[in-house]
């Protein structure tokens, strides 16, 4: 049984088998980010007041990188999925919405990347 309307039939528009994918992945980032904020913020209540020294090694622990690491890269992948949606919502011309998808990648991948340095700097300096 189909359920699209005449005109929809007509005009060949229908699904385009991707909603659940992005619903998927925005639901998947979102239930991986519970766990990994809740370390984080407790790290940092653990830590805070503690000299420079002592939280840059905590923070060049090998676990604790990780779960730094992993929230960087679970972060940025919500938030870059977060924004497309935004963008294919509500930037209605085609050239502009392609623009702003561009940038949205681009610039999730500069601060991932720059998150992740940061990270690793500290990993491997403490």
């Amino acid at each position: 049984m189909d359920m699209r309307t005449p005109l929809g039939k007509v005009r060949g528009l229908g699904s385009a088998k991707s909603g659940t994918d992005h619903f998927w992945k925005v639901r998947t980032t979102s239930v991986a980010l519970v766990p990994l904020l809740l370390f984080y913020v407790v790290f940092l209540v653990m830590y805070v007041g503690r000299p420079y020294a002592e939280v840059v090694g905590a923070l060049a622990n090998p676990f604790v990188a990780t779960i730094n690491a992993l929230t960087v890269i679970a972060s940025v992948i919500h938030m870059r999925l977060g924004m497309e949606e935004v963008i294919q919502d509500y930037v209605h011309s085609e050239s502009m919405k392609l623009l702003c998808l561009v940038l949205n990648a681009f610039f999730s991948l500069l601060i991932g990347g720059l998150c992740l340095v940061a990270v690793l700097k500290i990993a491997f300096a403490g």
